[in-house]
C-alpha cells in the first residue's frame, strides 16, 4: 500500500521542484530570453569585424549580461531595468560604431521591454527582419548608415508606440507601406539616402508627425495632396517628383521647413508660401518653375528668413515685394529667366537703410545668371566683400566690372545674346 507523505515532506518537495526550476530558468538577473537574443547578436556579426575594446568585443556570455555592464564585461552596447518578477529586461540597445558587418535579417528582436534600437553607422546587411514587430514597447529605432537591402516590412507599421523612425543612407528599394499609417505617435522619419521608388503615400494618419525626410530617393509623381497636419519640416529634395505644389501644404500650419529642390516640378511657386503664417525657409531651386504668384499682402506677413528659387525657368521681373519680407536676408534667384531692373526694394534690403524700419538687411542677394539690365545701383558700389554676398555676373548688366566683388562670379553676357532674349533689353 502506498503511503501518503507527510505535509512537511511535501512541502519541502515542492519548495526543491520550485528551485530547481527557478535555476533552469531564471538563473541569471537577466531574463534568459534577452540573453538569447543578445548572443544571436553577436553570433551574426562577422568576428574578423569585432574590433578590440569594442562593445561586442566584451560580451562574454559566461557571466551574467545585466549584472555586469559597465564592468570588465558588457562594456557597453545596452541598457537593463528591473521591470518584472525582479528579473532584469534589455530596455536598449545601442551599438557603437566601428563597423560591425553582418545579416539582421535572422535576428529575433524578442525583446519585448526594449523601448530604443539603434544600430547605425555601421555594415550591416539584409532584409530588415519582420521580427521588428516584437517590439511592442520600441519608441526609437535608428538603422542609419548601415547597408541593408529590400523592401520594408509591413510589420514595421505595427509598432504603436515608435516616435523615431531611421532608416537613411542604406540600400533599401520598394515603396513605402501604407502600413506607415498605423505608426501612429511617430514624430520623426528619416528615409534619405535610399533606394525608394513609386508615389509618395499620404501618411495623413501620423498626427503627430513633425520631421519627414524622404530626400535622395526615387519617389515619382506628384507631391501628396495631404500630408500629415503636424508637419514642421518638409525635405523630399532630390527626387523624381513633378507637377504643381499642392494646396494642402500651403495648409500645413506649423510648417518651418520646406525642401523640395532637385525635383522635377513646375508651373507657379504657389503665393501662399510667401504668405504662411511660420514657414521660415523655402527651398525650390532645380525644378521647372515657370512663374512667382504675389501674395495679396506683398509679403509684409512673411516669415520667410531664406528663399532658394535658383536653377529654375522663371520669366518676368524680380520679384519685388521679396524685398518688403521683413525677415528675410537670403535670397537665391541664380539662372534663371528673370529681366528687367534691380528693383528698388533691393536696393533698400542691401544697405542698412531698412533697418531702422524694422526691416532684415539681405545678407547673402544672388541674382547672377539671368537676363537683368541697366546700371548697377550706386549703393552696391559702397558695399564691403566681407558685409555681404553679392553676385551679379552673367546678366546684361551696364559696366558690372570684374574688379567689384559682386560682378566676379562671371562676366556679363553678350550684347547679342541680351538683345536676342526679348525687345525690352535695350
Amino acid at each position: 500500500m502506498a503511503t501518503i507523505p507527510s505535509s512537511s515532506s511535501f512541502l519541502l518537495f515542492l519548495t526543491i521542484a520550485i528551485l530547481i526550476n527557478f535555476f533552469l530558468h531564471t538563473h541569471s538577473t537577466t531574463h534568459w530570453q534577452d540573453v538569447q537574443v543578445l548572443k544571436q547578436l553577436k553570433s551574426t556579426i562577422n568576428p574578423s569585424l569585432i574590433p578590440q575594446s569594442s562593445c561586442i568585443d566584451s560580451w562574454d556570455f559566461s557571466l551574467d549580461p545585466c549584472d555586469n555592464i559597465f564592468k570588465d564585461k558588457f562594456t557597453c552596447g545596452f541598457r537593463c531595468d528591473v521591470v518584472v518578477d525582479s528579473l532584469s529586461r534589455v530596455t536598449e540597445l545601442a551599438l557603437d560604431s566601428p563597423g560591425y558587418s553582418g545579416s539582421l535579417s535572422s535576428v529575433s528582436f524578442n525583446l519585448p521591454y526594449l523601448q530604443n534600437l539603434d544600430l547605425s553607422n555601421n555594415n550591416f546587411t539584409g532584409s530588415l527582419p519582420g521580427s521588428l514587430s516584437l517590439l511592442i514597447r520600441l519608441n526609437r529605432l535608428g538603422f542609419s548608415r548601415n547597408s541593408l537591402s529590400g523592401p520594408v516590412p509591413d510589420s514595421v507599421g505595427s509598432l504603436l508606440t515608435l516616435q523615431e523612425l531611421y532608416l537613411d543612407n542604406n540600400m533599401l528599394t520598394g515603396e513605402i507601406p501604407l502600413s506607415f499609417n498605423g505608426l501612429k505617435n511617430l514624430k520623426r522619419l528619416e528615409i534619405q539616402g535610399n533606394g525608394f521608388g513609386g508615389g509618395f503615400p499620404e501618411l495623413t494618419q501620423l498626427g503627430n508627425l513633425n520631421f519627414l525626410d524622404a530626400s535622395d530617393n526615387g519617389f515619382s509623381g506628384g507631391l501628396p495632396e495631404n500630408l500629415p497636419p503636424s508637419l514642421i519640416e518638409l525635405v523630399m529634395r532630390n527626387n523624381q517628383l513633378e507637377g504643381n505644389i499642392p494646396v494642402g501644404v500651403l495648409g500645413l500650419s506649423s510648417l518651418q521647413v520646406v525642401d523640395l529642390s532637385h525635383n522635377k516640378l513646375n508651373g507657379s511657386v504657389p503665393a501662399g508660401l510667401f504668405a504662411h503664417p511660420s514657414l521660415e525657409q523655402l527651398t525650390l531651386s532645380y525644378n521647372q518653375f515657370g512663374w512667382v504668384q504675389v501674395p495679396a499682402d506683398s509679403g509684409l506677413s512673411s516669415q520667410l528668413i531664406s528663399v532658394d528659387l535658383s536653377n529654375n525657368e522663371i520669366r518676368g521681373f524680380l520679384p519685388g515685394f521679396m524685398g518688403l519680407m521683413p525677415r528675410l536676408s537670403a535670397l537665391a534667384l541664380e539662372n534663371n529667366k528673370f529681366s528687367g531692373l534691380i528693383p528698388t526694394q533691393y536696393i533698400v534690403k542691401v544697405s542698412d537703410s531698412g533697418t531702422g524700419m524694422g526691416m532684415a538687411q539681405f545678407e547673402r542677394l544672388l541674382l547672377g545668371g539671368n537676363y537683368l539690365y541697366g546700371p548697377i545701383p550706386g549703393q552696391f558700389l559702397d558695399l564691403k566683400p566681407d558685409s555681404i554676398t553679392v553676385r551679379l555676373g552673367d546678366n546684361c548688366l551696364y559696366r558690372c566690372p570684374l574688379r567689384l566683388f559682386f560682378c566676379e562670379g562671371g562676366v556679363q553676357k553678350s550684347l547679342m545674346e541680351c538683345r536676342a532674349f526679348g525687345p525690352i533689353i535695350p
